[in-house]
C-alpha cells in the first residue's frame, strides 16, 4: 500500500503568518518550492502560500510584497493529510478540494512534507494519475 509518506517529498517548511511576501518569495527560491505552509506562532498550519499568490494577489494588485505577510493571503480552512494515509485518502483529498499541494504531517501534528502534483505523478500509476487530473482540473 502506497502512504502519503510514500509519496511526499520530504523537508517542507512552515513560513510564519508574520512573515512578508519577498521572504516567502526568496525562501521558495532556496527550497526550490511553490508553496509554503503558513503557520502561527505556535506552528499550526493556517494556510499555505504559493508562488502565484505572490504574483496574482500582490504584485499584479499593486502592493508592496515587502510589506504584506504571508498572514494576509491566507484564506480559507487549511487542508491537509496524516503521513500513514493511503494514497486513495491522498488523492481523494486532493480532489475533493480541488488543490495541487497537500501539507503531510506525522503522529504528533508536524509538517513532515509536502505532496505536489508531481508526487502524485512519479509514485502512482498512469490510470490513477488520469482519474486525479480529471478531477482536480474539472472545476478550474
Amino acid at each position: 500500500m502506497t502512504t502519503a509518506a510514500d509519496m511526499m517529498s520530504q523537508g517542507a517548511q512552515c513560513i510564519p503568518m508574520t512573515e512578508t511576501l519577498d521572504r516567502a518569495a526568496q525562501l521558495m527560491r532556496e527550497l526550490k518550492v511553490g508553496a509554503l505552509p503558513v503557520c502561527d506562532a505556535d506552528e499550526r498550519m493556517q494556510g499555505i502560500v504559493t508562488d502565484r499568490d505572490i504574483v496574482v494577489k500582490c504584485v499584479a494588485a499593486g502592493h508592496d510584497p515587502s510589506r504584506v505577510t504571508c498572514g494576509d493571503l491566507c484564506e480559507g480552512t487549511p487542508r491537509w493529510i496524516s503521513a500513514d494515509a493511503d494514497a486513495e485518502d491522498v488523492l481523494s483529498e486532493m480532489e475533493t478540494h480541488q488543490i495541487r499541494r497537500l501539507p503531510v504531517i506525522d503522529g504528533n501534528k508536524n509538517l513532515v512534507g509536502m505532496i505536489s502534483e508531481a508526487d502524485v505523478a512519479r509514485t502512482l500509476d498512469d490510470d490513477q494519475v488520469a482519474e486525479f487530473v480529471e478531477r482536480v482540473y474539472a472545476g478550474s
